[in-house]
């Protein structure tokens, strides 16, 4: 196959693990923790012993990174993380036995402590990246961007009581961003991101399906729901109330905070039908209450779906999340620019599959009806 696949151990290639490849399989998630899985082959040594189980570069903890290059030239890692779990399936005689590995992105490291701490003076932004400071992961330029609002002690500072992971996911669902840690090309280099996807972005890939002679993806599903929030009203006391007789904050809110990918997003098509929720949260502030009603209208703001499948030979380059990518030939609907919201690559000896889901926070816009010979 012309796409070119490296599994590295601490950093040095495994060329045999790739040779006696059985099947691998690596996941990229928007919503939560890239994952891999590795199945080899388990053989009998000269002195009796099976050579995979044994073998200490699978040991629990192992640092695995698998990259990927298909025709565009452009080396992906597409994962750098670790051994977690082993399934080991033995046959008689070891023809058809089996290890099967499993790890996760380098994320795992920031969920093996539960912290109770308290910070003050800080953004969500700034609590993410130092956090990731502290595991040697490199702060995505984007964190501080679309950032909450000072903690401070004379108003409500910010209590953790949980890992960093679990509490950065947390903090970015409330916020409307997403967390990942995630290698671009280079093993060993992981970028901390907690922000939203940047949609102004130029497509990264065009996904044609239904030209012939161009199609380069076999199938696309595409939904889309629009029974979910497109307004929110959200009208709280605030922490600073000492006395109680403050006016306090919110309103009225149908802004994601988001561009459109397309002419009609949730709250166009909606109009005065719109879907309102009511939201009660707490905040110190007017900014964190919009910040609250922000977060919720960007989730439910994705709703268009198209989930697909292609191979890196046929499409010549690798899908990554978080990517913008053109989709081409699926009508005047719902053609255009979707972000990559998940990924599945199935990779074996002879090919690189991609199993892939897309989001959009909009529409197309149907060509109008021909009145010709009517009128």
């Amino acid at each position: 196959m012309s796409s070119l696949v490296d599994i590295l151990v601490g950093g040095t290639k495994a060329a045999d693990f790739y040779a006696d490849l059985v099947l691998l399989e690596v996941e990229e998630n928007a919503d939560l923790p890239g994952a891999f899985s590795i199945t080899l082959p388990v053989a009998v040594t000269s002195n009796g012993d099976y050579d995979t189980v044994s073998d200490s570069r699978l040991a629990p903890l192992s640092n695995i990174a698998i990259t990927a290059q298909a025709g565009d030239g452009i080396t992906h890692c597409l994962i750098d993380g670790f051994v977690l779990a082993q399934d080991i399936h033995l046959d008689t005689g070891t023809s058809k036995s089996t290890i099967k590995i499993w790890g996760q992105d380098a994320s795992w490291l920031m969920n093996t402590t539960e912290q109770a701490k308290q910070w003050v003076d800080v953004t969500d932004g700034s609590v993410a990246n130092s956090i990731f400071g502290n595991y040697g992961i490199t702060p995505d330029p984007s964190n501080t961007d679309d950032d909450s609002g000072a903690y401070s002690a004379d108003g409500a500072t910010l209590m953790q009581r949980a890992t960093d992971a679990q509490f950065l996911r947390a903090l970015a669902k409330r916020a409307g961003k997403w967390f990942r840690v995630f290698c671009t090309d280079t093993p060993g280099q992981r970028t901390g991101f907690f922000a939203a996807p940047d949609l102004s972005a130029a497509p990264a890939n065009t996904l044609i399906l239904n030209d012939a002679s161009a199609a380069n993806i076999a199938t696309l599903d595409i939904t889309f729901d629009v029974m979910r929030p497109s307004a929110v009203n959200a009208y709280q006391a605030l922490f600073s109330d000492s006395k109680g007789d403050d006016t306090g904050a919110g309103g009225y809110f149908t802004d994601t905070g988001l561009a459109p990918l397309s002419d009609n997003s949730l709250a166009a098509l909606s109009g005065a039908h719109a879907v309102t929720a009511v939201l009660t949260t707490t905040g110190a502030d007017s900014g964190t209450i919009t910040q609250r009603a922000t977060s919720l209208l960007r989730e439910a703001g994705w709703f268009v779906r198209a989930e697909g499948s292609t191979n890196a030979d046929i499409l010549g380059s690798i899908l990554r999340v978080g990517a913008i990518v053109a989709v081409n030939a699926a009508g005047a609907i719902h053609s255009g620019n979707y972000v990559v919201w998940n990924v599945r690559h199935k990779i074996t000896r002879q090919s690189h599959d991609m199993a892939f889901t897309l989001m959009r926070n909009a529409i197309g816009t149907a060509p109008a009806p021909s009145l010709a010979g009517i009128l």
